[in-house]
């Protein structure tokens, strides 16, 4: 769960939660049940994080049609304020 500022950033840290889960998985895994426990865990915050939401997504995409490419992609690089941004925020 993060503060997102713009759909866009949503959709970057949904996607970067969803490689670090698929970079997580045990290689002899059941990758449906794995879906399907990670869903289960995230879906309870959907409503209230963006990108949370991203992720749920390209869980449900990825159990729907798991040989299929997802459209994903890091994040360009970007100046986003560093420490004094986040003393801002606070």
């Amino acid at each position: 769960q993060a503060r997102v500022e713009t759909p866009e950033r949503a959709r970057e840290l949904g996607q970067l939660g969803f490689m670090q889960w698929l970079a997580s998985l045990p290689g002899n895994g059941d990758f449906r049940r794995e879906v399907l426990r990670a869903y289960a865990r995230a879906r309870l915050f959907r409503d209230t994080d963006p990108a949370v939401a991203v992720f749920c997504e390209l869980l449900m995409e990825a159990l729907e049609d798991p040989l299929s490419p997802l459209d994903l992609a890091l994040p360009r690089p970007k100046r986003r304020g560093g420490a004094r941004a986040r003393r801002l925020i606070s």
